[in-house]
């Protein structure tokens, strides 16, 4: 019976024992847990991270709206249109206007005028007309037949200028510069045509004063008619030396051009050879065609000084 008791309190003692171990090693255990890991802070925490501005995409640009067209500067308004745009003045003194007037030149009979195609005008009737070339006035000429004819008028003022532009034949053969006294008093005519029949057309120029009649157009009656005006006679005075100057070259050039020509077909040589005479006229040649540009800008000078009254 103690033998019994005896084993079991060994047996209980035994069971204690253990169990009194574990309980104390509880706190150890507790106190020898792992640490618990450092939690992240929450993200209200964490400061936002200043944007690097320097990087920024540059903005996008909105593409310019095209310009607006320039308004054209205001200009002046154009007065009305002519119901009636040409005109015929005739000798008796009426005055007919129309949208056209044509010169007609039939094969056969004289030459008329015909407005809007229908009313019909001989020009022995007529003193002045209008047409899209110009206005033209029937006068007779100075220095010749009670014939009239036909001149274009080219200048307005106290010294109007009128002109006549003919066509004539001129023989046969290559064209070249042909011989009259033309405008100014130079020589004029240009002839044209090669290998065949050649023709010069001429330009006759006039003028007239204070609507008065017709007279030639040259230094000597130009600088009677502005004698009243000292900056034009002046002009003329010098374009009448220019002159003086061109006839003097025209015979110099002449002269010696003959003399060349004579000397080089009587030099006694065996090939032919051209005198130094003629070389030495081709100068003299030259200077007419700058004088009588000089000539004709002094008449052009005159007479605008004359229009403009200084």
């Amino acid at each position: 019976m103690l033998l019994r008791s005896a084993l079991l309190m060994s047996l209980g003692l035994g069971l204690a024992a253990p169990a009194a171990v574990r309980a104390q090693q509880v706190p150890r255990e507790l106190n020898t847990l792992p640490p618990a890991p450092a939690t992240r802070p929450p993200a209200a925490a964490v400061p936002a991270a200043t944007p690097d501005t320097t990087r920024q995409a540059a903005p996008r640009q909105l593409a310019a709206p095209p310009a607006a067209p320039a308004t054209a500067p205001q200009q002046a308004p154009l007065p009305p249109a002519a119901t009636t745009r040409y005109s015929v003045g005739l000798k008796s003194g009426q005055v007919y206007k129309g949208f056209d007037v044509l010169v007609k030149q039939p094969l056969l009979g004289r030459p008329y005028l015909l407005m809007d195609g229908q009313q019909r005008f001989e020009l022995e009737q007529v003193r002045y007309y209008e047409d899209e070339t110009g206005f033209y006035v029937r006068t007779t000429l100075p220095g010749r037949s009670s014939r009239e004819s036909t001149l274009r008028r080219d200048k307005v003022g106290r010294i109007s200028l009128y002109s006549i532009t003919s066509t004539q034949y001129a023989g046969n053969g290559m064209g070249g510069f042909g011989g009259g006294y033309g405008r100014y008093g130079g020589f004029g005519g240009y002839p044209y045509g090669f290998g065949g029949p050649a023709y010069r057309t001429t330009k006759t120029e006039y003028f007239s004063k204070d609507n008065g009649p017709i007279e030639n157009l040259n230094v000597r009656t130009l600088a009677l008619a502005t004698a009243d005006n000292q900056a034009a006679t002046s002009l003329l005075l010098q374009a009448r030396q220019y002159q003086t100057y061109t006839t003097l070259s025209y015979v110099a050039a002449g002269g010696l051009l003959v003399a060349g020509l004579v000397q080089s077909l009587n030099q006694n040589s065996n090939g032919p050879s051209i005198s130094p005479l003629v070389y030495a006229s081709l100068p003299l040649m030259i200077v007419p065609l700058v004088l009588g540009g000089k000539t004709q800008n002094n008449v052009r000078q005159a007479i605008s000084l004359y229009n403009r009254g200084q």
